[in-house]
């Protein structure tokens, strides 16, 4: 008898769904495996892995649980507890089409439980609470990737583009079947000729005042909408972005409501629906590509919050700027971007659970004569590869919970702080994920590489977060983009040589004087400073913006570039910015949740692990630092040391550290891991 049975990235059991409750998967484990046959069988191979092993906890797990959790805990309880049972045991994923039922009827499970409602509007039963659905969404990425992003089809892009850029009659219309999941719908957005740039998305909204209504159409192959979740099989109403044109006057991308299949499931006249087919992973959300042929949509089924076609047939809208009114939509469904670093974080904790538990269970070489083996965990080597990213996904889980109240603060949804956030967070954090994921498949050796030990699911399934709700190269642009002209807001009436004496000078001094002879001192207590460490990511932000903002006045002044092909000419300098950027705001959000900590035990772990992510930064940086005279090379070889010796110390608590994040067995499936 086969302990396991391998499908493409997902596994089965014999006679049953693959993923069993810890108490199953104890007692398949423990059951002993007869080895030969017949009478002279004799040898009986326990089905059991050694014990992970645990050093005496210095803090405990549950009080930095209780931390992560936040407020939300309630929430978070309540979604772990249903993805548990037994009906949501994983799919074996291998058939696409009982792989993407499986997935649909999860939806409706969820939406039986309110789940939709939680960020609604109170006028159709909602609790208007956008952060306790972004955690409930957090924690449903600890189960199976392609139900949180039918999930975020559905309720977040669907139903939150009809809530956030419509008006009461929309949502009191479609919001409460949406909720239901009886209507289910897609988000319309991405053309197979146009993907980030979505001012010049193709597909057209010509208004008719015979007709008072709006013909949709794809004047061409690239026009069509292209990866659409539920557009496959699912989707009856589709939330249309296209560009809007009255009375000959073209006015930009709005979005409209579009039904694309009738009660039948058959798609309706004028609508021309593919299927994508099979994926690299999350092959249980149906995509697909859809095209408009003279397409009627009522007036009143353009999403209008922010411009409408009057009855009188005429164009009007309070932002008179195109760009701004476009920026100003755009901006309202910045939470899909939070969502999906939310859920991509954790992916990351998932895949490190496993890793770290196997490491802290596997031995290998070693040993002296007679003896155990090493532990995985016990080499150096392991430790460099598998801390720093511990360090990492909880640096990144404090930033996130910072950009989630930013959001709640900002209810216009257009703030540049808080668009320049979310969007670096999205690339940094999913960039994170998908390395992260395959240091921790090599980290299991061959392990890592069945299907029934999940690391392949998570890698095939997270793979695509990098370049979905906008590609992590271009939002990173973006983000510098942003920096670079609050910069010039600021700073526009200085000349160069003012600006290089105030930026430059003023970052070296504040380093200088807190530190004197810092680029000397090398003891322990001065790495491990806080006030060190901020210092050195402000000064490479600062520095890298003066020198971004300095050649894009080159670029504009001396060689007549307009601003279009100077940032073009200078996306090495942006990139460098925005990742200088965003690192800064992660490593200060961390501190300052640090000095948050009541419990002294759990404060001194974290101020460690802060400590790691720190000088791991610095010292993957270190190339910088020395070029610009921020590190001597005696100063570097010390933050290598202390990167060595963090390394040694968190892996002492590095099982508890993955303990808190509270992830159930069930969910992460893996045998190495139980």
């Amino acid at each position: 008898m086969e302990l396991f049975i391998l499908k493409g990235n997902r596994f089965l059991l014999p006679k049953r769904n693959p993923t069993l409750e810890k108490a199953d998967m104890k007692e398949m484990l423990e059951k002993p495996l007869a080895v030969g046959k017949g009478p002279t069988a004799a040898l009986t191979i326990e089905r059991t892995y050694p014990p992970v092993e645990r050093n005496a906890a210095t803090f405990d797990p549950k009080v930095l649980q209780s931390l992560l959790d936040g407020v939300h805990v309630e929430i978070r309880n309540s979604v772990k507890h249903l993805i548990t049972q037994p009906e949501f045991r994983y799919s074996d994923g291998n058939d696409m089409a009982s792989y993407r039922k499986q997935v649909l009827a999860w939806t409706k499970r969820m939406a039986e439980t309110g789940f939709g409602r939680i960020f609604m509007p109170r006028s159709i039963g909602g609790e208007e609470n956008l952060p306790k659905f972004i955690a409930a969404f957090e924690t449903l990425a600890f189960h199976d990737i392609s139900l949180v992003i039918k999930l975020g089809v559905q309720f977040g892009l669907f139903a939150g583009s009809i809530q956030r850029l419509g008006t009461e009659y929309h949502q009191q219309k479609y919001l409460p079947d949406a909720a239901a999941a009886t209507l289910m719908g897609c988000f319309a957005m991405t053309e197979i000729g146009h993907g980030s740039n979505v001012q010049g998305l193709e597909t057209t909204a010509v208004y008719h005042r015979q007709s008072d209504s709006f013909l949709i159409n794809s004047p061409n192959y690239s026009s069509g909408k292209n990866y659409i979740g539920n557009a496959a099989e699912d989707g009856r109403l589709a939330v249309v972005f296209a560009q809007l044109e009255v009375e000959g006057e073209k006015h930009g991308v709005h979005a409209f409501l579009v039904p694309i299949r009738g009660e039948n499931g058959s798609p309706l006249p004028g609508v021309t629906i593919e299927d994508n087919g099979l994926k690299m992973g999350l092959n249980g959300v149906d995509n697909g590509r859809i095209w408009f042929h003279n397409v009627k949509v009522p007036r009143v089924e353009m999403l209008n919050r922010f411009a409408e076609v009057t009855t009188e047939g005429r164009y009007r809208s309070d932002i008179q700027n195109q760009g701004a009114r476009f920026f100003t939509m755009i901006g309202t469904l910045v939470s899909g971007r939070i969502s999906i670093a939310a859920t991509a974080n954790s992916a990351t904790k998932s895949a490190l659970t496993i890793a770290i538990r196997y490491a802290a269970r596997r031995r290998q070489f070693g040993s002296p004569k007679g003896s155990q083996e090493t532990l995985l965990l016990d080499y150096p080597a392991h430790q460099r590869k598998l801390c720093p990213l511990i360090a990492k996904v909880f640096a990144f889980d404090f930033a996130l919970k910072h950009l989630i109240d930013l959001n709640e603060m900002v209810h216009s949804g257009n703030s540049r702080s808080l668009e320049t956030l979310a969007a670096g967070l999205k690339a940094v954090i999913t960039w994170n994920t998908t390395q992260t994921i395959q240091t921790c498949r090599e980290a299991c050796g061959g392990e890592g590489y069945l299907a029934v030990n999940r690391i392949s699911a998570l890698k095939a399934d997270t793979d695509i977060y990098t370049t979905f709700e906008g590609d992590n190269t271009v939002l990173m642009q973006l983000v510098a983009k942003n920096l670079l002209s609050e910069f010039q807001d600021k700073l526009k009436e200085m000349r160069p040589a003012q600006m290089a004496r105030f930026f430059i000078g003023k970052r070296l001094a504040a380093i200088a004087k807190g530190n004197p002879g810092f680029a000397f001192k090398i003891r322990e207590n001065h790495l491990r400073d806080t006030d060190f460490q901020v210092a050195m990511f402000r000064f490479r932000e600062s520095a890298v913006l003066f020198s971004a903002g300095q050649e894009f006045h080159r670029l504009i002044a001396k060689c007549q570039l307009d601003q279009y092909a100077a940032f073009a000419h200078m996306q090495r300098e942006l990139l460098d910015l925005a990742h200088a950027h965003i690192e800064r705001m992660i490593l200060e959000r961390f501190a300052r949740i640090i000095n948050t900590v009541q419990s002294q035990p759990l404060k001194l772990v974290l101020k460690r692990v802060c400590d790691l992510f720190a000088l791991a930064q610095i010292e993957s940086n270190k190339g910088w630092y020395l070029e610009h005279g921020a590190l001597t090379g005696w100063k570097s070889k010390a933050v290598t040391r202390q990167v060595d010796k963090l390394c040694s110390e968190v892996r002492q608590e590095a099982v508890h550290l993955v303990d808190s994040f509270g992830i159930p067995d069930s969910c992460l499936g893996a045998p190495i891991a139980l």
